[in-house]
């Protein structure tokens, strides 16, 4: 498919990545953009001075707030939105997705109200045929790195394998390696809940904590991850691999995390409204949070730092009383199996 045309609905910091990510010489790559003026100033500048200033976009890509432009005879379909507009956006394009054989969606949080993962979204949306054509791409991926051909791994999931390992073949390049993974469920659930953990880690920073109670947040977070992945059906090896361990690391530690920026105006007494305003872009992290937490009590899961996440933003808690809960809980084991047969 190296001359398929290559539509990318989003044009934020991580659409504007692929947009650079996919192109190729014999390659057309539109990328759709909801303001007129932010396709305008893409395409003048060859750069995305509002989402991802310094990188030159290749003479390939161009962009446009014409959504009908962006999708006619597209062959591959980008999804580049945050997860709370996928449904909306999944809804518009629904009648012009007919020349597609692929749709990869890039959102890592879950839908409030329903707790659908993004290609469970997605599979309701579109026409039915398509249920089997969606990929999920994850991993620890800044567009910020990726775009300057930093070395990058990161993996794809879809429920026959074929498709994978088609958008594996279209996504790889010398410093973009791109594994597959069967575990939908867990690849979708790990990008999702690491967002969550990412803001705990900011807003630890935020309080003037340090490098242990980051790694415990981490660690502990990841226990977390797992126990609702497991519960959902996904497999527990993944959560230790690129989509699980790989991302919450990036996520809970990079300058570039707008969860953890999140969290750290949080930790520092800023009001979540003014919080979200002044990171400016998508904190997806925010509303995952509540969906995480109503999909734990749903499922009977034990998660006490997405509770404590959920009590700061939507119960009005302080910060430091969401510390003091997290570390006043009733002594425990680490392990959740194997525990009876210790002597």
């Amino acid at each position: 498919m190296e001359t398929a045309k290559v539509a990318i609905l989003g044009a934020g910091s991580w659409g504007t990545a692929l947009g650079y990510l996919l192109s190729r010489p014999q390659r057309i790559t539109r990328l759709w953009a909801r303001r007129t003026e932010l396709a305008k100033g893409i395409n003048s500048y060859r750069e995305n001075r509002r989402y991802l200033p310094g990188i030159l976009l290749p003479s390939q890509v161009r962009a446009t707030a014409e959504l009908e432009e962006v999708l006619q005879d597209a062959k591959i379909i980008v999804l580049a939105v945050p997860t709370i507009a996928l449904r909306e956006v999944a809804h518009l394009v629904r009648e012009q997705v007919g020349n597609a054989v692929i749709i990869i969606s890039t959102c890592k949080g879950l839908e409030p109200g329903t707790f659908k993962r993004p290609s469970e979204i997605l599979a309701e949306e579109l026409p039915p045929l398509f249920a089997d054509r969606i990929v999920s791409l994850s991993g620890p991926s800044h567009a910020e790195e990726t775009a300057r051909d930093i070395p990058t791994t990161v993996v794809v999931s879809a429920t026959l394998r074929a498709v994978a390992e088609q958008a594996q073949d279209i996504l790889m390049r010398p410093a973009f390696r791109v594994y597959t993974n069967p575990d939908l469920v867990g690849v979708e659930l790990a990008g999702a809940v690491k967002n969550v953990i990412a803001i705990a880690c900011g807003v630890a920073e935020g309080l003037g904590f340090g490098d242990n109670t980051k790694a415990a947040l981490i660690t502990r977070g990841l226990a977390e991850i797992s126990r609702l992945g497991v519960a959902m059906g996904a497999n527990q090896a993944t959560f230790a691999g690129l989509a699980g361990l790989g991302d919450l690391v990036v996520t809970c530690t990079s300058k570039h995390s707008r969860n953890m920026r999140f969290g750290i105006l949080l930790g520092k007494g800023k009001p979540v409204k003014e919080a979200l305003e002044a990171i400016g872009q998508t904190v997806e992290g925010f509303r995952t949070t509540e969906a995480v937490y109503e999909l734990a009590r749903q499922q009977g899961v034990e998660m006490p730092i997405t509770r404590e996440c959920y009590n700061l933003m939507y119960g009005g808690h302080p910060a430091a009383e969401a510390v003091a809960k997290l570390m006043g809980r009733l002594k425990t084991h680490e392990l959740e199996e194997g525990v009876a047969d210790w002597r």
